[in-house]
Order: structure tokens, then C-alpha cells, then sequence
């Protein structure tokens, strides 16, 4: 386990959080000390939840450790069932708890509650946030669903002659990147193909719901990294074939519609004849020019960046210049997309070598978490949010989804529009001196009655470089200064170094126009 200002994923115990809490009907009894209870403000604040996620915490301090602390568990269990009367209850411990070695699963049995009460055993110092949601989900599968599964060798009974058929929704959780909507786009366009949604879950669903997963024809797995392992042994069990397209961009959602379209056996002609988003318009249009070639660096879950890194180079005609994930789980799926766009794949969990990648890439867009945007905003580079871990502003009042036709128009806008305002950005500074746009110029509209007096553009003092110790330190005076603000924002970092790195070589102590000029031509050979 690292010690880190930031993290991509939190322990396996908040995975079990992001379960329970998207369910209906289930609670979460969590072995864990009083500072663990911050985990409620990820729910509260950040997905602002209109209520607490149903989590009892046993909340032990330091003096109870010198007690009976299993009895401390055991009676947090009997009081969240009496409090809360739910249909079936998890139980575990978090990264801490776990070090008492309690055995929750144990206590709980020993209170014989008349309810399911289903383990959670999580290696908190081996495993992260998602793991813990897929383990958490396909315990819970097993547990409820198990006992209504056909005895080895029965085959699937043949769907009713005239009876429309049925899937379940696999992998959305609270605390999901547009999970939500997500789920609202992908039932509207399964309803228009005929197709009737059995269960979706976890979010959503009840532990009598999850009992009724293998009512179901086939399986539509929306989040892999949630859903795949309870996926595969639904199928093993009750014999459901699951999607493997994920329906994020144009393309892979008409994929999506084939895909499903087969496993139902229906016809989706007119629903992909009546599909509707303005990406491929905008791709074909003379605007869309301006994004073509792009530099483009991807980072996130391996669901969204996989599927980012196919609209951004099949539908927006960006080059892919980085492509990582912090999933470890999914790494082989990123190793393969990487060789796709011919980049060396980022598979870790550390936001400084995230930084490192990119500020030595220079690209022109990044594609990220909420960590890349910090990063992107520090360097001056664009940035969309494409995967959890987001912040607030990721989880938008307003319908957003990131799946299926509407979708895709959701994530144009959301690439297109940091890239379009830093060209406005770039024009503004190349113009800023023009008599109409310098600082203190007022509004053409209001005529020349109120034209402010003309005073000198202010000088800028000389910029003090900052370079390796081992180097010499340089300077800008104000003419190389307002020079290099003419290069187009997302290169000028890149031209700054170069620069930089040009004087040093030659023992140029003041960076001027000639400077900057000489260093151009010099790494233009």
C-alpha cells in the first residue's frame, strides 16, 4: 500500500460502499475504526446523494482495542438489522479493521438473522476500489441468484413463441462516471429494438431483483470492470451469453446495436437508420479541420479509455500519443489498444508518472480523471474528463451520458469545447496588441464617445527561468516574451523548454527575439 496525496482508487471496502449504496433493500455492516466514516462524504457530496449510503460502521477507537472488540461488531450488526430491517446484509471490514482479524462473517452468522448475510472478505492491502465492487457484486450474484440456478446439465428453456425478450444491465454503481444516465440512454435504445430490461443492477435493484438475474435471456455488460466476473458466471450457471461492445462513441454503439440486435434475434435496421448525432456530421464538415491531427493523451479506467482512444482516432481524426489506465486488472486490454495506435502503454497507479508521461509527450488534448485535469491545468494543456475518479462537477444536474447515440453527442461536446476555446485564447493573444484587443480597450459597441484614453502598452518585466540547478539560469526580456505568446498555447510550453534549453547550451544568459528565432531553426533541422 502508497501513502499519496492523490489516488485513483480508493480501498476494496469503498467498491463494497459504491454496491450498497446503488442498491435498494441491502446494508453494508463495515468493521472500522472512526476515521473511516469519510467515505460517506464521497456519496454525499461528491455524487450529491439526497441521503446517507446505508453503512453501519462500527466505529472502534483506540481504547476499545484493549476490549472485546468482536462483541462491538456483533452488536453494530444486530442493531443496523433492527434500525433498518433490509432484505439481506454484507458484512466486512475495511483496510484497518481488517488488522483485528474479527472474522465479521463469523460474528454475523453466530446472530442467526433472518435475512441473507453475505461475507465480503476484501485483501485491502493487495486489491483497490473496483476490485472490491466487482467482488462485492459477484458474492452477492452468487449468494441470491445461486440457489434459483438449474442443476448442472439442464439446459436453458427456449423463450415463449411472441414473448419479447429480456437482458439484464450489468455494472452500474453509485458513485459510477454518468452511471445514471448511462443507464437511462442504454434501456431507451434496447426499448426501441423490443428488447425489455429483466434487472439492472447493482444500482437499482433489491436482493429479491438479484435473485431474478437468471430470468433473463442474455446479459448486457456495461461496466467490465464492475460486472465482468459476475457476468461469466452467470453464464457458466444459468448458460446467458453477455455483450462484449461497449456503447461509448458512434461506431461502437452501432456495434452494440448488432450485437444485442443478434443475441435477441431481433431486426435493428430502423433503429440504427434512426439513430441520431451530430459527431459524424461534424466530421465530415470543413470546421472539423482544425481538430484534424491532433495530439491527444488518454488515461482513465480501461473501459473509457479503450473506447476514448477509438472515437478520438476512428470519428474526431486524432493522433493518439499516450494511452494508460490505472486498472491493473484490465492491462493486457490497454496493451492491445496501445499496439492499435502504435503508442507504449501507461499501466499504473502513480498521478506522478501520469504527469511525467504527459509533460514529456506535450499533447495538444488530454483526455483524463479529475488527476490529468489538474495536471493539464497546471502545464496550460486542454483537458476533458473521460473516467472516474471525477469530482463534482463531473456528476451534472442535467442528463450527460457518456453511452449510446446521445452520448456520443455529449462527448463531442465535452473534447471539442476545451479545444475550440483555447484556439479562441490562442487568437486573443496573438491579437492582444491590436488597438481593438489590448488590455483596456473598451467595447467596439459603445462608439468612440467612450473610447478609453490611449495609453502604452505596459512592459512586462524580464521572466526568471526556472531550470535545473546544474544548468544556467535564463532570462526573457519582454520583447522574446510577448514573442513566444504568439505560439499557440498547447505548443508553447514545448517551445519555451526548447528555447530554454538552446541558451543553455550556448551560454545565453537574456532569451530575446533572436534567441527565440535561432533556437526555432536550430530543432527545425
Amino acid at each position: 500500500m502508497q501513502l499519496t496525496v492523490w489516488t485513483y482508487e480508493g480501498p476494496p471496502h469503498v467498491g463494497a460502499m459504491r454496491v450498497a449504496t446503488g442498491m435498494e433493500g441491502l446494508h453494508y455492516v463495515l468493521h472500522a475504526p472512526q476515521g473511516d466514516t469519510y467515505a460517506d462524504l464521497l456519496f454525499t457530496m461528491i455524487e450529491r446523494r439526497d441521503r446517507r449510503p446505508p453503512v453501519t460502521y462500527t466505529t472502534f477507537s483506540a481504547r476499545d482495542l484493549g476490549g472485546d472488540t468482536a462483541e462491538l461488531f456483533k452488536t453494530a450488526a444486530q442493531n443496523a438489522y433492527d434500525r433498518f430491517r433490509p432484505q439481506a446484509m454484507i458484512v466486512g471490514a475495511s483496510c484497518t479493521g481488517s488488522l483485528i482479524q474479527d472474522d465479521p462473517g463469523g460474528l454475523a452468522r453466530a446472530l442467526n438473522l433472518p435475512i441473507p448475510v453475505v461475507t465480503v472478505d476484501l485483501p485491502a492491502y493487495q486489491r483497490k476500489e473496483n476490485w472490491g465492487a466487482a467482488e462485492t457484486f459477484y458474492q452477492l450474484v452468487r449468494a441470491l441468484a445461486g440457489p434459483v440456478a438449474p442443476a448442472p446439465g439442464i439446459q436453458r428453456a427456449p423463450r415463449a413463441i411472441g414473448s419479447r425478450p429480456r437482458c439484464n444491465l450489468l455494472g452500474p454503481t453509485a458513485l459510477g462516471f454518468r452511471h445514471r444516465d448511462d443507464v437511462t440512454e442504454v434501456t431507451s435504445l434496447l426499448t426501441k429494438l423490443g428488447i425489455d430490461v429483466n434487472v439492472t443492477a447493482p444500482m437499482g435493484a433489491s436482493p429479491a431483483d438479484l435473485a431474478r438475474l437468471g430470468d433473463a435471456d442474455f446479459n448486457v455488460v456495461l461496466y467490465p470492470e464492475i460486472a465482468g466476473q459476475a457476468a461469466s458466471w452467470l453464464q457458466r450457471t444459468f448458460g446467458q451469453s453477455s455483450t462484449k461492445a461497449i456503447p461509448i462513441g458512434v461506431s461502437a454503439t452501432r456495434e452494440f446495436v448488432e450485437e444485442v440486435a443478434k443475441l435477441a434475434g431481433v431486426d435493428a435496421t430502423a433503429t440504427l437508420a434512426a439513430s441520431s448525432t451530430r459527431l459524424p456530421w461534424y466530421s465530415r464538415s470543413v470546421d472539423s479541420t482544425y481538430l484534424t491531427g491532433k495530439r491527444v493523451f488518454i488515461f482513465g479506467d480501461a473501459t473509457h479509455a479503450v473506447a476514448a482512444a477509438r472515437i478520438a482516432s476512428d470519428e474526431l481524426g486524432f493522433k493518439i500519443v499516450g494511452l494508460g489506465t490505472y486498472s491493473r486488472e484490465f492491462g493486457r486490454e490497454i496493451r492491445e489498444a496501445a499496439r492499435t495506435y502504435g503508442v507504449e502503454p501507461l499501466i499504473t497507479d502513480d498521478y506522478l508518472e501520469v504527469e511525467a508521461q504527459i509533460t514529456e509527450l506535450q499533447p495538444e488534448l488530454v483526455l483524463g480523471t479529475q488527476m490529468e485535469r489538474h495536471i493539464a491545468k497546471r502545464l496550460g494543456v486542454p483537458c476533458a474528463v473521460i473516467s472516474a475518479p471525477v469530482h463534482v462537477q463531473d456528476f451534472p444536474a442535467r442528463y450527460a451520458p457518456q453511452m449510446g447515440f446521445e452520448g456520443a453527442n455529449v462527448v463531442f461536446d465535452t473534447w471539442v469545447h476545451p479545444l475550440m476555446m483555447g484556439l479562441e485564447e490562442h487568437l486573443l493573444a496573438m491579437f492582444k496588441n491590436d488597438f481593438e484587443f489590448r488590455d483596456g480597450a473598451v467595447p467596439s459597441h459603445l462608439g468612440a464617445g467612450h473610447a478609453a484614453v490611449d495609453q502604452p502598452v505596459r512592459q512586462s518585466e524580464p521572466v526568471q527561468a526556472l531550470v535545473a540547478a546544474s544548468e544556467i539560469a535564463v532570462a526573457w526580456d519582454a520583447d522574446a516574451e510577448r514573442e513566444l505568446h504568439k505560439i499557440p498555447f498547447f505548443v508553447r510550453g514545448k517551445a519555451r523548454r526548447n528555447t530554454e534549453r538552446f541558451a543553455n547550451e550556448n551560454g545565453v544568459a537574456t532569451i530575446t527575439v533572436e534567441t527565440l528565432y535561432d533556437a526555432k531553426a536550430h530543432f527545425a533541422r
